[in-house]
């Protein structure tokens, strides 16, 4: 179970493992807690047979170093997350060794390499498109490509999100998106 760190403000910071996390609780930096979910953490026994524990929540917000977060690096992990591990052209699920990544407005062509000129494409599709655009090749997207915001970077980078961060998370989700 990884825990979602939030600054302060309440914005995500990281995600942490159970023991850096417990390392907030013990230092007193964990300002509130949300979510329903929960972990305990067991320690060491005293000279009374009593044995340490400690609860953590598995989201956190805390007192400390704010990161600042710029653009979202682009990387085929994080765009076939994005995009459902679905090809935006024919509309089938492949594993992510079966996918590749398609620019929309071919390199060729002057198109760039970022978010919204990119979508995953299986590589039957990906070649019969080729350095076309979808109009010339006659291959609409069935979705608009888009950049992730940051709540939706944390979605896409840790594949065991739990039912109370995915909650959080998507609250703050692009009304555009076309995933999940």
């Amino acid at each position: 179970m990884l825990i979602l760190r939030l600054n302060k403000a309440g914005a995500p910071q990281d995600w942490l493992n159970i023991y850096q996390a417990a390392r907030y609780y013990a230092q007193e930096k964990v300002l509130f807690e949300l979510g329903h979910q929960s972990r305990t953490l067991l320690g060491g026994w005293n000279n009374q047979g009593q044995r340490s524990q400690m609860r953590i929540s598995s989201i956190i917000a805390c007192d400390g170093q704010v990161t600042q977060y710029g653009k979202i690096a682009l990387n085929n992990r994080y765009l076939f997350r994005r995009d459902n591990y679905l090809c935006l052209y024919c509309g089938n699920r492949y594993r992510s060794s079966q996918l590749t990544r398609d620019h929309i407005i071919p390199r060729s062509q002057g198109g760039r390499n970022h978010w919204q000129n990119v979508a995953t494409a299986c590589a039957r599709c990906n070649h019969q498109k080729g350095a076309r655009t979808p109009e010339e090749a006659r291959m609409p997207l069935l979705a608009v490509p888009f950049e992730p915001n940051l709540y939706e970077r944390f979605y896409l980078m840790n594949r065991r999100i739990l039912a109370d961060q995915m909650d959080f998370l998507s609250h703050h989700f692009s009304t555009k998106r076309n995933w999940l």
